[in-house]
């Protein structure tokens, strides 16, 4: 499980004193620990993936502020932040192999967008960023 192997990582941090990487993993174990918790057992896979979306998308964001700001220093903690975070995804698919995948589950031309993307949020969760599904989605229908 995921949860495990941030664990692990996070013991290192600490012994490491790599300050980063250990508030970094302290904040997904601590997301885990309260998405466990609120389920009441233990999570899937698949939900796992979504947290660390989730904290993905929130270091996006971060790390756009900065862009703005101009601010070199935070620029390159968020983009730390976000290497360590891609880490515990799977296996990131191009364009192509997404286009492969969702032809394969059914999707075809004229297809509605929504119905579409019902099919392919399951089929790609975790193997894929949005916008890149999205992209893939539309050059289908």
């Amino acid at each position: 499980m995921l949860k495990e192997t941030v664990f692990e990582q996070l013991k290192t941090a600490m012994k490491e004193k790599n300050v980063l990487a250990k508030g970094v993993l302290t904040l997904l174990k601590s997301a885990l620990d309260t998405a466990e918790k609120e389920k009441g057992a233990a999570l899937t896979n698949e939900e796992e993936i979504a947290i660390v979306n989730r904290e993905i998308k929130q270091t996006n964001q971060s790390l756009d502020g900065a862009k703005q700001a101009n601010r070199e220093d935070l620029i390159e903690k968020e983009e730390a932040k976000l290497t360590l975070l891609k880490s515990f995804l799977p296996k990131q698919l191009t364009e192509e192999e997404i286009v492969a995948v969702l032809t394969e589950a059914g999707i075809s031309k004229g297809m509605n967008m929504g119905d579409a993307m019902k099919i392919a949020k399951p089929v790609l969760a975790g193997k894929t960023d949005g916008a890149t599904m999205s992209r893939a989605v539309k050059s289908l229908i």
